[in-house]
């Protein structure tokens, strides 16, 4: 038989009834049976347009559900600032490693006591998500590591976020960048439901947790950020159109003409993202020209965006003495895969091949702070390849020393080694030269546009860029004679002592942001 739908009723010849649409007969035409299902085919037709329907429905009411709830956050969050302004003006700021003892959390409790010195009104919020301290032991944290004691520690408060894997890299083995960015969204919303600020900061590089404060949380016109790096630079593009194999551009990506475009389509795309995202700041603070550059590149060139070069703390290390250094080569950096710690070892294994006869007293001392299972891992990885290169006795780490053992370290040593590529500013490497200790740092970024510079018309210290590069320059150092490296000494400590200081941080740091401060304690 044949299953079909007929033109019309008169066609049908031979059944017992008559059959019309919405019925189903069996029926015998002139000359062939068929089955006549109009009544099913409709039904069928029918139901699919309710499915559509209540598709469309579904994301109707969803939607307006979203929006529904993002107005009732930022009704929510004003009328919560509101009650709690009697109290003081809140600053949130985004910090979910503050725990970490890097250099970004100098700048973090710097920042906080050049506010809480500005301003006695002002209550710092700390969104973290080391949940597995207490505020009262970050904060001696930050005394123990930095020597950095807050005016007011009692109004400083934590909000401990429960998210912050969310925004660590080993969850999204893939789009990395764009999977940590949502994951900062989410993140920040905890933050604000948990603690809604009236001044918002991010001092940790989450740009897209800026336009959610700004629209919901309600902070128009108070929303800042300090950056420290940017997350997409036009540097990162250059690696991948170069096809360079990097800790963030892998050999398989860089390997292979398709993947590499739509990588860099994908990078362009997260650029034009992150570029929207910083748009939402009222004011930006960056740490160096060299991340100015890349800053004004992506998110536009504005007067808001002001270089404030981060505290250091020159003038506790400009109170080690100077004169002649035991012949010990020291690194101050976080276990972080762009810190770029292998090829300080294989430097140091390129010396003892060129000067064999001049390596047996030359040491190594690594310090740097380990946040978690990966930075860990990062450490017995360079363990291994420490005994694989044959400076078991040359190379000592130290994980998570104190800063009375930094000092120490410090006091002692002769060069200091900086290894990072396109390193944002270089706080260690400013420490270094305030010390006393000449530094070999990496050619590009902040060190070699702001800092390893020359002064009075001399070298500060050296740059490098590959294994070989810095064995001969560490020599260079190790050769110095007593008296010229005695002047280097001096004009390394001079070149820096002023320029990033606390006290000129400080300064910088409340010029920026004090006036969103004034702006939210004002009536509205």
């Amino acid at each position: 038989g044949v299953t079909g739908i007929l033109a019309s009723p008169t066609e049908i010849r031979g059944a017992g009834r008559s059959a019309t649409f919405g019925e189903t007969s069996t029926v015998h035409c002139k000359n062939y049976p068929c089955v006549f299902v109009t009544k099913l085919m409709i039904a069928q037709k029918r139901a699919t347009r309710r499915k559509v329907w209540t598709a469309w429905t579904a994301v109707v009411w969803a939607a307006a559900a979203a929006v529904l709830a993002a107005l009732g956050l930022r009704v929510w969050a004003a009328a919560a600032r509101r009650s709690g302004k009697k109290h003081g003006v809140v600053v949130g700021l985004f910090h979910p490693y503050c725990n970490a003892g890097g250099g970004g959390e100098r700048v973090l409790w710097c920042g906080v006591r050049a506010l809480q010195a500005a301003d006695e009104s002002v209550r710092c919020v700390v969104y973290t998500g080391d949940a597995n301290v207490t505020g009262a032991e970050i904060l001696a944290r930050a005394r123990e590591r930095f020597g950095i004691e807050l005016p007011r520690p009692q109004h400083v408060h934590f909000v401990f976020l429960r998210w912050r894997s969310l925004v660590e890299a080993s969850r999204y083995p893939a789009f990395t960048l764009l999977g940590q960015s949502v994951g900062s969204v989410l993140l920040g919303a905890e933050a604000l439901v948990r603690w809604p600020p009236h001044v918002y900061i991010d001092t940790m590089g989450y740009a897209f947790t800026l336009p959610l404060f700004r629209w919901l949380g309600g902070c128009g016109g108070a929303v800042a950020a300090y950056v420290h790096y940017p997350t997409i630079s036009t540097d990162m593009l250059e690696r991948v159109v170069a096809r360079r194999p990097t800790y963030n551009n892998s050999a398989v990506i860089a390997s292979s003409t398709t993947l590499s475009a739509a990588k860099l389509l994908y990078y362009r795309l997260f650029a034009r993202l992150y570029g929207l995202a910083g748009a939402s700041a009222d004011a930006v603070a960056v740490n160096s020209s060299w991340t100015k550059g890349h800053i004004d590149a992506i998110w536009g060139a504005r007067p808001g965006t002001v270089c404030v070069f981060p505290p250091c703390d020159t003038a506790s290390f400009g109170e080690l003495p100077l004169g002649p250094r035991s012949r010990t080569l020291v690194s101050v950096a976080q276990f972080r895969p762009e810190k770029n710690h292998a090829l300080q070892l294989h430097a140091l294994r390129a010396l003892r091949d060129a000067r064999p006869g001049h390596f047996d007293d030359v040491r190594l001392v690594v310090l740097g702070s380990s946040r978690n299972d990966d930075d860990a891992a990062r450490v017995a990885a360079l363990c291994a390849l420490r005994e694989q290169l044959g400076l078991a006795g040359h190379v000592d780490f130290r994980v998570n020393a104190t800063f009375e053992e930094l000092r120490a370290c410090l006091a002692t040593a002769m060069v200091g080694l900086h290894t990072m590529w396109n390193e944002h500013f270089g706080i260690g490497v400013v420490e270094l030269m305030a010390a006393g200790v000449v530094p070999v740092a990496h050619d590009s970024g902040g060190p070699r546009a702001d800092i390893v510079v020359p002064f009075e018309g001399a070298p500060t210290g050296y740059l490098a860029a590959e294994a070989g590069e810095y064995a001969a320059r560490i020599a260079d150092v190790l050769d110095l004679a007593p008296g010229e490296f005695r002047a280097t000494q001096e004009r390394a400590r001079r070149s820096v002592r002023h320029r990033f200081s606390d006290h000129a941080f400080d300064q910088a740091f409340t010029a920026v942001f004090l006036p969103l401060i004034r702006r939210a304690s004002s009536p509205r």
